[in-house]
Parts: C-alpha cells; sequence; structure tokens
C-alpha cells in the first residue's frame, strides 16, 4: 500500500507536492480552509486547522502530518503528538518557525550569529534600543508576519505604539547594513541523514522574494561552508525535519547573520524543482516519510527563479501561454493556480544555462509575459 502524507494547508507549497509525489507513488491528501485554495487538486478535507477535532480526523488517515503553512497552534500539534501521528517537523521544532522572539533567543543561546536584538513591551523600550543603535531599527511582531508583513523600520517608540495596543511584546532588531540577501536549504529526515543544496542569492521587492539565484555568484569556499554549517546546526540542534531554510544577511563586512527561519519548502528553493537533482518538493517527502535523501547538485551551472507576482492586469495566467511558451521554450512554467491581484505569488519561472546574464534574462523575460 502507497505512503499517504496529509498537509495542513491548501497553498501552492501544497500544489507543488503533488507532482513529486505523484512520481514516488505517495498519496497526498490536504486540509483546506475553503475551496478554491492553489492546492484544490489533492484536497480531501475542508476545515480549520485551528481545530484539534479537525486535525485529529484528518490525520488517523495519513501516515506522516506535514505543513504548507506554520500557523497551526501548539495545542494542535501536541494532540496529534499525544495521538501517535508523524508531525513532520514537530511542535518542539516548529515552534521556532512560529515565534520570532523565540527564535532569536534559541539561536542566540546556541552562539549563532543574529542581529543584535531585544524584546520590548512598551514605547520606551524601543527608544532605548533606538538610542543605543543609530536612531533606526526594524520592529518586528513575533507571531504571523511574511513577505514584508509584521515588519517596519522605526525611528522613535511612536512609530510602534499601535503595535503596543495589542499588549503583547514584539522584537526589536539592528537595522543591518548588508551586501546581499542569502538562503541556505537543507532537508532533515528523522533519522538524522541531511542534505543540504547550494548556497542562493535572494533578490527582494517590497519585502517580497523577486530573485533567486543558484548557486550565489562568488559563494564558493568560506561562505558557503559558513551557511552550511549555520543551517545543519540548526537542524540538527532543534530537531528539524523535512526542508529547513535559512534567510540570511551578509553583511558589508562579509558576515552571515540569521534573518528568519522557515521548516517547510520555502520560495528561496523553488529554483531545485527545475535546476536540482533533487527538488525541495521530492526531498521534503522523502525526509518527512524518513525515506533516503536525494542528491542536491545544480543540474545547470546558473539556475534563476523569477516569481510572477501579481499576474496580468485582465484575463488569466493561462491566456499568455501562448506568446510566452513561444518565446521561452527553455523556460520552465509554474502556475499555482490562484487568481491575479497586486503582489500576490501566482506564479514562477524557472531558468538554466552556463552564462548567468543570458539565464537571468531568460527568467525576467519569460515572467513578464504575465505581470501586465
Amino acid at each position: 500500500m502507497s505512503p499517504t502524507v496529509g498537509v495542513i494547508g491548501g497553498g501552492q507549497l501544497a500544489r507543488m507536492m503533488v507532482p513529486a509525489a505523484i512520481n514516488l507513488g505517495i498519496e497526498i491528501r490536504v486540509l483546506a480552509e475553503t475551496t478554491g485554495e492553489s492546492a484544490d487538486i489533492a484536497v480531501t478535507t475542508l476545515g480549520d486547522y485551528r481545530d484539534p477535532a479537525v486535525v485529529l480526523a484528518f490525520a488517523k488517515e495519513v501516515d506522516a502530518v506535514t505543513f504548507d503553512h506554520e500557523h497551526v497552534p501548539q495545542a494542535v500539534l501536541k494532540a496529534l503528538v499525544e495521538a501517535g501521528v508523524s508531525v513532520q517537523p514537530g511542535p518542539d521544532a516548529l515552534l521556532y518557525a512560529q515565534d520570532k522572539l523565540l527564535m532569536r533567543e534559541r539561536l542566540s543561546a546556541l552562539g549563532l550569529p543574529v542581529p543584535d536584538w531585544a524584546r520590548v513591551s512598551t514605547v520606551a523600550d524601543v527608544d532605548a534600543f533606538l538610542a543605543d543603535h543609530g536612531g533606526r531599527a526594524v520592529l518586528k511582531t513575533p507571531r504571523g508576519g511574511y513577505d514584508g508583513k509584521g515588519v517596519r523600520i522605526v525611528s522613535s517608540g511612536a512609530d510602534a505604539s499601535d503595535w503596543f495596543e495589542a499588549g503583547d511584546d514584539l522584537l526589536i532588531e539592528e537595522l543591518v547594513s548588508f551586501s546581499r540577501e542569502l538562503a541556505q536549504l537543507v532537508a532533515r529526515r528523522p533519522s538524522g541523514e541531511l542534505a543540504l543544496w547550494p548556497i542562493v542569492e535572494t533578490i527582494q521587492r517590497d519585502g517580497v522574494c523577486a530573485e533567486v539565484i543558484a548557486p550565489a555568484p562568488d559563494s564558493a569556499g568560506k561562505l558557503a561552508d559558513v551557511a552550511a554549517d549555520i543551517a545543519t546546526t540548526i537542524a540538527e540542534t532543534l530537531g528539524v525535519t523535512g526542508v529547513l531554510a535559512v534567510e540570511l544577511f551578509q553583511t558589508t563586512d562579509d558576515r552571515l547573520l540569521i534573518n528568519e527561519l522557515a521548516m517547510r519548502p520555502h520560495n528561496t528553493g523553488h529554483w531545485s524543482m527545475d535546476g536540482a537533482t533533487t527538488g525541495q518538493f521530492e526531498q521534503h517527502l522523502r525526509a518527512v516519510l524518513d525515506l533516503p535523501l536525494g542528491a542536491t547538485g545544480c543540474r545547470d551551472e546558473w539556475s534563476v527563479m523569477v516569481n510572477v507576482l501579481g499576474g496580468p492586469l485582465a484575463g488569466t495566467l493561462a491566456d499568455r501561454y501562448s506568446l510566452a511558451l513561444a518565446a521561452q521554450p527553455t523556460v520552465k512554467f509554474h502556475n499555482y493556480g490562484k487568481d491575479p491581484r497586486p503582489g500576490r505569488k501566482v506564479g514562477h519561472v524557472t531558468a538554466g544555462g552556463e552564462d548567468l546574464d543570458d539565464v537571468v534574462y531568460r527568467a525576467r523575460a519569460a515572467a513578464a509575459f504575465f505581470e501586465n
């Protein structure tokens, strides 16, 4: 009988697990909140992922549970574990991707490189931090933020007053002077085997990942080794299973600082679907079922992934296929089945080849067919 993986969340990450599951002979079942979500093709249950009864009933029919997002409450995760469900990653690891304050505390205790930070609960706390950090800093809500949401640049405590109205502590960090942003992805299975992909460079626009270059230019040697050591330490020490993405700043004085963690397939790993021997979605499924991991080397000298953000002003992505596919026959297109909306990730394209300038051009040209 085929193994079955249950995915909580019906977004594009769950959708992109489906082809990999088919190739491996794995059955995918998805718990989604509503109809019409990106992974609709694999949705078997509709319900609230915050409801223990709904999630437990869904989990009874699968061999392992994993996630399209990191918002499942700890109480629900622990109820699954207590019921004997294989939860990958488990609640004790996922906690540090759910709460940025706890993540900063744990990484700091491990001696890993992070921006200077503090827990703040009042406007006065913010002003005190700003006084010691050049008058500007980054303020974050500990939970729920992504793609630039829940992040604010502040230059006075008054800039944070509305966020304190909820009564929760916030995370404040130094405004890092960085030359570029990087990401290191690693997969780990419960029995301990790890596999790392090459470190990649990410290009952000308006707080959203717009492009990824794999491998990151000028990263061979010490930089790649340090990034790999950081990701390996986090995966092993926190007991992460499945894919872990470690987002990093390369500072202007060539240090690496940890920005964010994601314990699931991640936008910065989408290039691997077409550009690596084993893509992140296949690897994630292997890992959560504790199957041997695949090789992670690059298929081409360079791979470039460009997100399609917003989509066409009229019609659908599919309306543009004829022109796009004819103009860029070497580029791979991925449609998330989502309605266009300003700033929304509705798909991505990946190009590969030996000349980086040419690869970047082809990827950007292909994405442009879908963005106006």
